[in-house]
């Protein structure tokens, strides 16, 4: 009789000790990787996502930020989205376009009139069908769009017109879309990983590169570089994927609690690009970097002519449909 009594108490406390040591719901860490400097708005407005998708699925979601290309290159997250390696990432439009050729018509050159134009789609019902079309390619489902900057050429010397490019090799990021305004001016883009630019232009294996003012700050391109020219050839953005494996796993409201605070995450990356730019010419120049205002007419005529070209993933109609966008 005591020792059964002794082994239902010491059974009793085993189990008690038991449930004393699980955790009432078990937190699922999703995996954000991108390619972006831990000192960039993209990766500080990621960061910040973490609790306030904690606080949104009560716990049950939470999210960790790996940067600067560590948990490996553009290509390599792309692909680790649908293996379940990465569940989150930031890319550029070119880069999706790889498994969907029409994601990609809002990272060509030239193919917004400005920041409102890009802005409006965005928020259109056209971006929506092509994110349906991405999501229902690949398994894996885009939340949002974030300003990434009007993307500028640096360089050695003045670039002030389409004849100043003629055979500049210039670092393009490696997507086929990125090459048609150095074809159109008629320069030789030369893909190079990115982060192994910095490297290419000190060493001189490229003449030239090309990117939004945030980013020639962050990646320190200035110092290798003497002159920005204010080309302002994309109107670039980065799409926010959660990968299908990921996206899969989550109920209906723990997936539009992700969703709104990766559009939360979207603004305020957004916001502080849009802020960065209005000030980085003037800081540039303290530098001591020479900044060319451009007459841009010239570029955009010689690079529209390729919109419909052989490089276009996208049809005539969709073309149109951005187009009219007002």
């Amino acid at each position: 009789m005591k020792s059964s009594l002794l082994y239902a108490f010491g059974a009793a406390a085993l189990a008690s000790a038991s449930l004393l040591a699980m955790p009432a719901q078990a937190e699922t860490v999703l995996k954000w990787a991108h390619v972006y400097e831990s000192s960039e708005p993209y990766h500080t407005c990621a960061v910040a996502a973490s609790d306030k998708l904690k606080e949104a699925t009560e716990g049950r979601y939470s999210i960790e930020v790996f940067p600067a290309s560590s948990l490996g290159k553009e290509v390599d997250i792309n692909e680790g989205l649908g293996l379940g390696t990465v569940d989150i990432i930031y890319t550029g439009q070119l880069f999706a376009g790889r498994a969907y050729g029409p994601i990609a018509i809002g990272g060509a050159p030239y193919m917004f009139r400005d920041y409102d134009h890009w802005d409006k789609f965005r928020n259109s019902d056209l971006f929506a069908e092509l994110a349906a079309g991405y999501e229902e390619a690949t398994g894996n489902h885009i939340t949002s769009l974030t300003y990434y900057g009007e993307r500028h050429a640096t360089s050695n010397k003045p670039l002030n017109g389409p004849e100043d490019m003629n055979g500049l090799k210039i670092r393009v990021p490696n997507a086929p879309l990125y090459m048609m305004f150095p074809k159109a001016v008629g320069a030789n883009p030369t893909p190079i990983a990115f982060a192994e630019v910095y490297l290419a232009l000190q060493q001189g294996t490229v003449d030239a590169q090309e990117n939004p003012l945030p980013t020639i700050q962050a990646k320190k391109f200035y110092e290798v570089q003497s002159n920005i020219n204010l080309t302002g050839h994309i109107t670039d953005a980065l799409l926010t994927i959660v990968g299908g494996p990921a996206w899969g796993s989550m109920d209906e409201a723990d997936q539009q609690a992700l969703e709104g605070v990766l559009d939360e995450t979207a603004e305020c990356a957004t916001n502080e690009i849009i802020k960065a730019e209005k000030e980085l010419v003037q800081w540039f120049r303290d530098q001591g970097v020479t900044v060319n205002e451009v007459d841009r007419t010239p570029f955009r005529e010689a690079t529209m002519k390729l919109h419909m070209g052989e490089d276009a993933t996208w049809d005539q109609e969709t073309y149109d449909r951005l187009q009219a966008i007002e």
